[in-house]
């Protein structure tokens, strides 16, 4: 017998929440600059209950190939990597109008 979604009622190989929770989301991709001019680029927006924050910024520093934690519901990377998250979110499958870099 097929797993049954909780959310949705669907079986899981049919399942769509995952997909509409990532349709539903608002991501802003900003720069900022830090203590001793040290520049930052900070990932909000992404729902904690559906993404995990820790391993999405493992993935996000290992393509951009920088530090960077998880933390307070963001996700901050050491350096402007604003273009290659906003690639990588979208290859992820998050659609790019709701994808906002500043």
């Amino acid at each position: 017998m097929a797993n049954i979604c909780k959310i949705c009622g669907l079986p899981l190989d049919l399942c769509v929440c995952r997909e509409i929770s990532k349709e539903q989301q608002r991501i802003r991709i900003r720069f900022e600059t830090r203590k001793f001019g040290r520049p930052t680029t900070i990932v909000e927006g992404l729902d904690d209950k559906d993404v995990d924050l820790w391993e999405l910024a493992q993935k996000l520093k290992s393509y951009c190939a920088c530090g960077g934690t998880a933390k307070n519901g963001q996700i901050i990377l050491q350096g402007d990597h604003r273009e290659k998250v906003r690639h990588y979110l979208i290859k992820l499958g998050y659609p790019e109008e709701n994808l906002e870099v500043q």
